[in-house]
């Protein structure tokens, strides 16, 4: 199994990262997609890539989370967001070799963040994107019409993945056109979650190549499991969902959305053979 988008330096505040790599690997991870949040993020977790690679692979990306593009209420978030992309076109200049993608980026509507300065990051990441040839991890929160608007402005070209993906058919096969993959996590562990488990049918029948699963570890805890930090491991409860909702077996479900990440993020199939 491959966790999609696990922030570990995030993890690593909150349990023993040794200790959670080596459960995860236990359980049946071979590989995490760790996103940043911010220029000191991104250096985190490269050095954790360099650290556990006896132990789990680990793929990174660069990117500007919409949550912490305004710094310290000391600083201008104009000025700010304008170093961190400084820093990011800096750092796809020579590319560390754990770095797959640019993310964690996109547009939330439940935040105080002013929404042009979440535009003005998630343009940067796409044009960015587009010039290094790297598929970016996109977040969203009532913003789909927004980021689907953002690709259009940029006229982007690449592909990437909508992370923790909720929401209509109508909007997963809006992004599957623009060549997006859609992430699979801990929302669909829980019963009221019917609109994403109704979308996510359609998409095992009609798209199951554009899948990925995901925990947003530390964050988003699988159904039962509320109130404890979310760790790579409980990845096998979206997959046990997957397998008992719709009939897909276990062996099928890691097996094609292994597929599915080394094919976006460009990984050589034979290191997950």
């Amino acid at each position: 199994m491959i966790d999609s988008h696990c922030h570990l330096d995030l993890l690593a505040q909150k349990k023993d990262l040794r200790v959670a790599l080596e459960s995860a690997k236990a359980a049946g991870l071979t590989r995490i997609m760790a996103p940043s949040i911010n220029p000191e993020s991104w250096q985190a977790l490269q050095a954790l890539s360099e650290r556990y690679e006896s132990l789990l692979s680990i793929d990174t990306a660069l990117g500007l989370h919409p949550y912490f593009l305004t710094g310290s209420e000391l600083e201008k978030p104009e000025q700010t967001l304008k170093e961190s992309l400084r820093q990011l076109e800096d750092a796809t200049a020579k590319l560390h070799p754990s770095v797959k993608a640019l993310g964690e980026t996109g547009i939330d509507g439940y935040i105080s963040v002013p929404l042009a300065l979440q535009k003005e990051a998630l343009h940067n990441h796409l044009k960015l994107a587009d010039k290094v040839s790297l598929p970016v991890i996109l977040h969203h929160r009532k913003s789909h019409h927004l980021l689907v608007e953002a690709l259009k402005q940029t006229k982007y070209q690449g592909i990437g993945v909508v992370h923790a993906f909720s929401g209509s058919i109508e909007a997963a096969k809006g992004y599957i056109e623009r060549g997006f993959y859609l992430g699979i996590g801990g929302t669909i562990t829980y019963e009221r979650a019917q609109k994403t488990r109704n979308t996510l049918g359609f998409l095992l029948e009609h798209h199951f190549d554009k899948l990925l699963l995901e925990t947003d570890a530390p964050d988003m805890p699988m159904c039962g499991r509320q109130g404890e930090a979310n760790e790579p491991r409980y990845l096998s409860d979206v997959v046990d969902v997957i397998s008992d909702r719709y009939g897909v077996s276990h062996k099928e479900i890691v097996s094609t959305t292994t597929a599915n990440y080394t094919r976006l993020f460009n990984i050589d199939a034979g290191s997950e053979a």
